[in-house]
């Protein structure tokens, strides 16, 4: 147990880290812009356009995901301090600093994650895709499993997501998907779950209830400022309308509005299904293709960075990052942090944070 000196020590440490946050997160800006937010939703006539009214909320939800546990830890911060004053009057309040002084830096550093996303695109939007790997079925039922673990991910953090293309799977699953996902800090914060995912299991489609191991890729991309020009000559893409795929019914779009581009050099292709109109698609899936080939630019620069300072380079898009294991025994592993847990049915209920921020401290160290 620390001493009340001790313990004063700890408060100011605390202190200036929260300093350094308010003016990271922009926080005296984001209460500004939130105050203004709320007085828009006020007045009379709000919902008279649908569409800029959730717009609206939108930000404003996304503004108090930042302000709220900020005003939290600010708030324990100064109940920490009074019970310091307690605990070096009565050293019968030195247990119950010493505890909360260690709460304190567990939620500090948590929500100090943050500050590790000081990248250009960090604060930005993202896509990202699931691709099923070979092996049929088991793939793509993998690839659906990993989808829902995402999606709950997501919504556990406030953030939204749209699927833009979704290819559903012969018999079971999904071959691909790509979402449009939005919220503060998401790309910054997601973008290490590019890679190759591998699950262990006995199989629901094998009669003889054999072992079979799967495989899935991600990407996860940035959707790019409006500062960021990325020329892109007509003559090197390929440009496929289809018809968009779903399950039937009313909502089945009878006409070619689903839009398939190849960019010729690079054989990066991306796809977006999910607007009745061709345009709508076409639009969607060239700011797709120049955050695919932003992402590739940065991605060469920094292999052949690394590369000058003699460091081993990893396989990109092909590098197994996470292993699944439900069979012979639970265990999920991320081998990049050597971070595991056999808490297999919490990680794929979305519970993946602890995975995320022990690679963006690993990164950041």
């Amino acid at each position: 147990m620390m001493t009340v000196d001790e313990l004063q020590n700890a408060g100011k440490d605390l202190s200036q880290r929260l300093t350094h946050l308010r003016d990271f997160l922009k926080i005296d800006e984001k209460t500004r812009e939130l105050t203004g937010l709320e007085e828009k939703m006020a007045a009379p006539d709000f919902w008279n356009d649908k569409e800029s009214a959730q717009a609206t909320i939108g930000k404003l939800t996304s503004c108090r995901n930042i302000i709220e546990p900020f005003k939290k830890q600010e708030k324990a911060l100064e109940d920490y301090s009074a019970m310091l004053e307690l605990a070096a009057e009565d050293e019968d309040f030195l247990a119950e600093a010493d505890k909360a002084a260690s709460e304190l830096r567990k939620e500090m550093d948590k929500l100090e994650i943050v500050s590790f996303l000081s990248g250009r695109l960090d604060r930005n939007n993202f896509y990202f895709s699931i691709h099923a790997g070979a092996g049929g079925t088991e793939s793509c039922d993998w690839a659906n499993m990993l989808l829902r673990m995402y999606r709950m991910f997501f919504e556990r953090r406030g953030w939204k997501d749209e699927v833009v293309d979704l290819q559903p799977g012969e018999e079971a699953g999904i071959k691909s998907a790509t979402l449009h996902v939005t919220g503060d800090f998401s790309y910054g914060y997601f973008k290490g779950e590019s890679g190759v995912h591998r699950l262990v299991r006995i199989s629901p489609f094998d009669s003889n209830a054999r072992r079979h191991t799967s495989f899935c890729s991600v990407e996860v991309f940035p959707e790019l400022d409006d500062d960021i020009d990325i020329e892109i000559s007509e003559a090197d893409l390929r440009i496929d309308t289809y018809r968009s795929s779903g399950a039937g019914g009313q909502h089945v779009n009878t006409t070619d509005s689903a839009v398939r581009i190849t960019h010729l050099p690079t054989g990066i292709v991306v796809c977006c299904q999910n607007e009745r109109s061709q345009h709508k698609n076409r639009a969607t899936a060239m700011k797709m293709l120049k955050a695919r080939l932003y992402e590739r630019e940065m991605a060469k620069r920094k292999d052949a960075a690394d590369a000058a300072r003699g460091e081993q380079l990893d396989n990109g898009w092909g590098s197994q990052i996470r292993s699944y294991v439900l069979q012979p025994y639970q265990m999920v592993k991320d081998l990049r942090t050597g971070l595991e847990t056999s808490d297999t049915g919490g990680v794929l209920d979305g519970r993946i944070d602890a995975f995320i921020e022990a690679y963006l401290k690993q990164k950041k160290d």
